[in-house]
């Protein structure tokens, strides 16, 4: 039997069985860091680290997590044993995949690579396999060769696989070290074919100019037949944390061709009231007609890695791009999102 907990930091103004329901929420949400959600079916899973574990819930409400359980803890010894970071988790083939980042110590933070699960069945709290590392060196040979990996997400593209995460160019004995975007194809759902490809690198004026430039955080958006990698950039600790965009040049264009990509940003960022806004996830309404943005923000100015998770809907420019709009200021009422209400009346 797995271990449940109960979920913190519910919205606060979500109904008691005895209250009338209510038609509005705030942010922030609940308490918590690299919020990945992901609509199956009827339900939004939320997947997230916790004591050096991976725990997941399912609700049909965007707005409230349900009681988590989790589904795997980490070895007492390993590659793995420590520093779980930002997992993620996909369907895929009748299965759950669960992308995650741990290191065998830290800190320093030297040690963290890209280890994949997978459910044995199509049930999100069904037992899950470790099927180990993923090889994100430069030698597809050789794993001993192995590089810094975290944040990889997979992408879906014309009946191929890719993985995406942040990584650095070489191994380093120092975590003071710049993160890239890197892209690779897949053999399967844990396994990467070929050679990594260098995506993208820290370069323009609002991705750089703080003590450390990085480009992590990758999460795939799809709009009709435009294709998007939101990701994040400056420093996660930091205000100044934002998102910045590479959009695909056009539906035929090869994805393993850094040719093939736009850079765009910052596309969403902090303001007076707002700070360090950070990856990223994306979920339509429960009534499919609204697109909604997951993301965390820092609790205050001061630097550090105090934050909690926030959501608001976002819009879609003539040209197809996504308007993220402006960070919503906690406190400040915000609409559920379309077909919530009726879920919870019925």
């Amino acid at each position: 039997m797995l271990a449940t907990f109960a979920a913190y930091g519910k919205s606060e103004n979500l109904p008691s069985e005895t209250d009338s329901v209510e038609t509005s929420f705030t942010n922030p949400v609940w308490d918590g860091a690299d919020p990945w959600m992901v609509k199956q079916g009827n339900d939004y899973v939320y997947c997230f680290s916790n004591n050096n574990g991976i725990a997941v819930s399912s609700s049909k409400i965007m707005t409230q997590r349900n009681e988590a359980e989790y589904i795997w803890k980490a070895p007492a010894s390993g590659w793995n044993s420590n520093c779980v970071w930002a997992p993620e988790i996909h369907f895929i083939g009748g299965h759950w995949y669960v992308y995650y980042a741990a290191g065998v110590s830290g800190p320093p933070f030297i040690h963290q690579r890209a280890g994949v699960l997978r459910s044995v069945n199509d049930n999100v709290y069904s037992d899950y396999k470790d099927m180990g590392m993923l090889n994100t060196g430069d030698n597809p040979e050789d794993v001993s060769e192995n590089i810094w990996a975290i944040d990889m997400t997979v992408m879906k593209l014309k009946g191929n696989l890719y993985a995406i995460w942040s990584g650095w160019l070489e191994q380093m004995d120092t975590d003071a070290t710049s993160q890239h975007l890197f892209i690779q194809e897949m053999e399967n759902p844990y396994t990467l074919k070929g050679k990594r490809v260098l995506l993208s690198s820290p370069e323009e004026s609002w991705e750089t100019g703080g003590p450390l430039n990085l480009n992590e955080g990758p999460q795939v958006l799809k709009h009709d037949d435009q294709v998007f990698i939101i990701y994040s950039c400056r420093e996660s600790w930091l205000k100044e944390y934002r998102q910045g965009m590479l959009q695909l040049k056009d539906s035929d264009a090869d994805p393993l061709d850094p040719e093939s990509w736009i850079k765009t940003g910052p596309v969403f960022e902090g303001n007076d009231s707002v700070h360090g806004v950070g990856h990223v996830s994306f979920v339509k309404s429960p009534d499919g007609t609204e697109d909604w943005i997951i993301y965390h923000t820092k609790k205050t100015t001061e630097p550090g890695w105090d934050r909690d998770v926030r959501m608001q809907p976002f819009t879609w420019n003539a040209d197809g791009t996504p308007d993220f709009g402006d960070a919503v200021k906690a406190g400040k009422p915000l609409k559920r999102p379309s077909g919530e209400v009726e879920i919870e009346q019925n």
